[in-house]
């Protein structure tokens, strides 16, 4: 399946309307994010010893990072790795899943935190309502994918 070419200015640019790339997309996200937040998780363990010691040295002030650890952690998961060079979470390369923005160009490590804010906002809004969007976008887009302009495929 070739759906890719390069255009004059050196940007990847698929044909995305193959629906091979999109063919278990919504049940491989699934796999993706659970894997994704387990990996959080065992991340944010050390930061937690981290900040344990410094709360010890801080007389308990430093305790009040606790309430930043884990959304600190997944921000700087998400800026590295779908914002990294594999343009995927470790999750999603498992998975078979690559991320893409429409326009061609690369996913930073500032749109990837983005679109993480975003997913994490639409469920606190419409959990699980949320997932429907990608019975009604094409090429089983979530919300947080359209206001970003990403579109996550197979590899």
């Amino acid at each position: 399946m070739n759906t890719t070419q390069l255009d004059i200015s050196g940007r990847i640019e698929r044909n995305h309307d193959d629906w091979r790339l999109f063919a278990g997309v919504r049940s491989r996200r699934m796999i993706a994010f659970c894997l994704d937040y387990l990996l959080i998780l065992l991340l944010a363990v050390p930061f937690a010893v981290l900040v344990f010691l410094l709360g010890i040295v801080t007389l308990g002030l430093g305790f009040l990072l606790f309430s930043f650890l884990l959304p600190g952690v997944a921000l700087l998961y998400f800026a590295t790795t779908l914002g990294g060079s594999r343009q995927a979470t470790p999750g999603m390369r498992f998975a078979g899943l690559g991320a893409e923005r429409i326009d061609g160009q690369r996913i930073d490590p500032l749109l990837a935190i983005v679109h993480a804010v975003l997913f994490w906002a639409g469920n606190a809004l419409l959990t699980p309502l949320i997932l429907l969007a990608t019975f009604v976008f094409d090429r089983k887009r979530l919300v947080h994918d359209v206001l970003t302009g990403i579109i996550i495929v197979r590899k």
